[in-house]
């Protein structure tokens, strides 16, 4: 007796944080730090104003997830130097690395997406260092050593 397969919708888990907060169009941008990869929806044509519990990371208040000023701040920068503080909510789906490195990759992934949104706040935020990745990484144990340069204690017997 075969078994029929059932169509079944695949949600991303983008999806299950977003459905809780916010409906409609937006943007989407990625954003990468070290190993930390953030999903970014920027809903800018929303038509309520929108306040800072518009920002979502993980399913918390952006508050919430990031406890120090500097995440924060480098967290919002993008929306502060585009002005768009108050007219574009956020849903941000964040994993790997640490919280400074989630906190970056999460502001290159805004400012991707509020590039896309318009294409003309693109020389302001190149012009802030906002759209270039950070590229450096962990680099990798070597053989024969103890970590990726630190050579073993030499002991003369």
């Amino acid at each position: 007796m075969a078994t029929k397969k059932q169509d079944k919708k695949t949600i991303s888990p983008l999806d299950k944080v977003n459905d809780k907060f916010f409906i409609g169009k937006y943007y989407y941008g990625v954003g990468r730090r070290k190993t930390a990869v953030a999903q970014v929806r920027v809903y800018c044509d929303l038509k309520d104003t929108v306040s800072e519990s518009g920002i979502i990371v993980n399913g918390k208040k952006y508050t919430e997830y990031f406890h120090t000023d500097t995440q924060k701040d480098l967290f919002l920068e993008p929306i502060k130097v585009t002005g768009l503080t108050d007219k574009c909510a956020i849903s941000v789906l964040v994993k790997g690395s640490g919280i400074s490195s989630q906190a970056d990759a999460a502001k290159l992934g805004i400012a991707r997406a509020l590039v896309k949104y318009d294409e003309t706040l693109r020389p302001t935020l190149k012009a802030n260092g906002l759209l270039t990745r950070d590229a450096r990484k962990v680099e990798r144990k070597k053989p024969g050593l103890k970590k990726a340069r630190r050579s073993p204690q030499w002991s003369k017997r």
